[in-house]
């Protein structure tokens, strides 16, 4: 092991041991050139001489290096001295998100989704470098003490590059993570990775892993043997727009599953949204063929020897003894292993076999149908019993001519289910082609279908606006328009997403003398949701039945219309409840506002209440006159313990007349009352059409109390238009 005090390189000084994994020891360090810390893994003594153990350690420095993205650790410098191998890599502070799912169980929804929005954003970038991380788990995770995730040890990452054999006769990685694809040999692909995102929020929703065993091979078996466990076994609240996320990025057959991890986050992102949150359970479409008798697959069936390297559950170990039995196992290998190797492969090949077969005859392999023309591709297609949507999509490709297929969605080669619907892509060669209309789509889904048809995202430009009639992150526009002819590898387009409306301001509903009913109304017109507004019932005797007491938020303040929720205290009348015994010292107190301290005192005091009971608190308004009260009106109140505190003003200040220009009658005094002026209707239809001006001008100073006068334009005038 590497000494602490030691500085490598001449230029890592290394502090302290961070920790330690199957081939290699992490330490903190710092860089006494760039005056940082870093992290530095450095591979064990044992594995120096182990050519393959190097070519991995040096294959996580390559693709950590070709990574750029502010949830993946960097890696700053990669070397060798006095024969060690070893990476100096970013520092993250914190811990990994094993340790936090431990210690922080149960996690709120929103933490999860955001946590795995990281992750994806993240694995999604090292798919579009064509690299597989295989080996996506908690403890391969890292969270720095401001929650920002980072993935780190892209040592078993593999390229798209290199050979299928390598993949699949390497099969590292935790097993409590991997594919059934990956459990039963297969080649490891970019929906690997999906399935082992899928087991992480899994497991950050229930604080456990779906499947454990005493063996490797136990767990393996669970991948692709036993349903998935549902999540509300363990916090039946989980919405189940939240599971649904789960069941499709871990679906058994990859055909059901996200196809990238751009879709899943996609998904995610509206995961908590209240019209989602009792959506019908996922169900997979790739296994509802007629049911099979298989073969049972049992503990004691043949399983890859690459099980062997595999995480299995911790148990008490000699690290010595465990070198020395590897040194002796490698002197041993001698034919008789190598033929039982042979043979286990071989018996895992059968069940396979066995277990395809009561599918296939329910699934179909999509052929391969590139540069064939529409009727060739349409009737390959329903000979291998698909459908093929009636519409096609128009895409430029050099190589293929005009008219002829260049792909297929889903993809070429991929297996789905019987009278799946195939959608073609036809080649335009190097012609423009016809632009789409996305407008009132998701922007993400534009993105998305303007990726198919070969556009860069870096071609796609996104500007926010706000508007009230189009939801948020639907697109409002796009340039170029629908039919317009465009370039995929060339023209660049610009949507228009919708930030949603503007923010309001609340006129004062109690202070108007609302009733509920039509409060409710007004908030309606602006574009509010009922299920935005809460009603709470209060007792009143001075306030009638129905009539708004309160609202919060106040009025003045600004509101969202589409996200922001408004609370109305509802009168309810008298409090029956009262009571009237003369041996009760409970009142019910009036409403003071507005008159004179002195009097109100002599109120209070006639009462019962007495002096010493009553505090005054100043305040900025008209002077003299009580401005509010504690408690409020109507409130039950102790004459013997309670205090009651009156704020009087102690006379006007100067305060800014603010800007109304825009605003509605109800909108333009509700915010001039809530900055302390008094309201008054100038020229114009102050009914239908919008405030233009003011008198005092907008920015001017007066005292509080003072009258603002505001000029409305005509109700057809177009400058009432709210939109423009």
């Amino acid at each position: 092991m590497i000494e602490i005090g030691r500085k490598l390189n001449g230029r890592y000084h290394i502090i302290g041991n961070i920790g330690s994994g199957g081939m290699a020891n992490v330490f903190l360090a710092h860089d006494l050139i760039l005056d940082r810390d870093v992290a530095v893994k450095v591979l064990r003594f044992d594995f120096q001489n182990d050519q393959a153990a190097i070519r991995r350690f040096q294959r996580e420095a390559l693709a950590a290096t070709e990574l750029v993205h502010p949830n993946i650790v960097s890696v700053y410098d990669v070397g060798e001295e006095d024969g060690m191998q070893y990476l100096v890599m970013e520092y993250v502070k914190g811990m990994d998100l094993k340790r936090f799912i431990q210690t922080q169980y149960p996690i709120p929804y929103a933490k999860i989704v955001d946590i795995m929005e990281q992750i994806l954003s993240a694995v999604s970038l090292a798919h579009e470098h064509r690299i597989i991380h295989r080996d996506l788990k908690p403890q391969n995770i890292l969270m720095d003490e401001s929650g920002v995730v980072k993935i780190t040890d892209f040592g078993i990452a593999i390229a798209l590059t290199e050979t299928s054999i390598t993949q699949t006769n390497t099969m590292l990685g935790s097993v409590h993570y991997l594919s059934p694809e990956q459990a039963r040999g297969s080649m490891a692909t970019n929906q690997s990775d999906v399935y082992a995102v899928g087991i992480i929020l899994y497991e950050m929703l229930t604080g456990n892993v779906p499947f454990d065993g005493e063996s490797a091979v136990t767990i393996a078996l669970k991948h692709f043997q036993e349903e998935m466990p549902s999540v509300k076994t363990f916090d039946p609240n989980i919405p189940q727009s939240l599971e649904n996320v789960v069941l499709h990025a871990t679906a058994k057959d990859p055909a059901d599953r996200y196809k990238t991890a751009e879709e899943m986050s996609r998904d995610l992102y509206t995961v908590l949204a209240a019209n989602r949150l009792n959506e019908p359970k996922w169900q997979p479409t790739g296994l509802m063929g007629e049911t099979k008798i298989l073969t049972p697959i049992t503990d004691e069936m043949a399983m890859p020897s690459s099980f062997n390297s595999m995480e299995t559950p911790p148990e008490d170990r000699n690290e010595h003894e465990e070198i020395e039995q590897q040194e002796a196992a490698a002197k041993k290998k001698k034919k008789p292993l190598i033929i039982f190797i042979i043979l286990l492969v071989l018996a895992l090949l059968i069940a396979g076999g066995l277990y395809f077969a009561g599918r296939g005859s329910s699934e179909v392999k999509i052929p391969n149908v590139e540069d064939k023309t529409e009727a060739e591709a349409r009737k390959i297609l329903e000979d291998a019993g698909l459908k093929v949507k009636d519409e096609t999509k128009e895409i430029p490709d050099e190589s293929i001519e005009e008219g002829k297929v260049v792909k297929t969605d889903p993809a070429i080669e991929s297996t789905v289910k019987k009278n799946r619907e195939i959608e073609l892509y036809i080649s335009s060669g190097n012609k423009k082609i016809k632009l789409d209309d996305y407008t009132g789509e998701d922007y993400k889904d534009a993105i998305e279908a303007l990726g198919k048809l070969g556009f860069k995202e870096s071609q796609i430009k996104i500007t926010k606006e706000t508007d009230s009639k189009v939801d948020e992150d639907k697109v409002i526009s796009q340039t170029p328009e629908k039919g317009e002819e465009v370039d995929p590898k060339t023209d660049e387009i610009t949507l228009v997403v919708s930030e949603g409306p503007d923010d309001i301001y609340l006129a004062d509903y109690a202070s108007l003398g609302y009733s509920y009913n039509n409060a409710v109304t007004e908030l309606l017109s602006y574009g509010i949701k009922e299920s935005q507004i809460t009603r709470v019932d209060k007792p009143s005797d001075t306030i009638a039945k129905d009539l708004v007491i309160a609202q919060n938020p106040a009025a003045g303040n600004p509101f969202n219309p589409k996200k922001g929720k408004i609370t109305l205290t509802v009168s309810s009348g008298p409090d029956k409840t009262t009571t009237t015994s003369s041996e009760s010292s409970k009142i019910s107190l009036s409403n003071y506002v507005g008159r004179s301290y002195e009097n109100v005192v002599t109120d209070l005091v006639a009462l019962g209440i007495k002096y010493e009971q009553v505090d005054e608190a100043s305040d900025t308004v008209a002077k003299g006159l009580v401005i509010s009260q504690d408690p409020k009106e109507g409130a039950s109140f102790d004459i013997k313990t309670g205090k009651v505190i009156l704020r009087v003003s102690s006379g006007p200040g100067e305060v800014t007349v603010p800007d109304v220009t825009g605003l509605s009658q109800a909108e333009a005094k509700s915010k001039l009352e809530g900055s302390g002026f008094t309201y008054a209707t100038g020229s114009g239809d102050a009914s239908k059409g919008k405030a233009e001006s003011t008198s005092p001008s907008a920015g001017g100073t007066l005292a509080k109390g003072a009258t603002v006068t505001v000029n409305f334009s005509n109700a057809t005038d177009p400058t009432s238009d709210g939109n423009n």
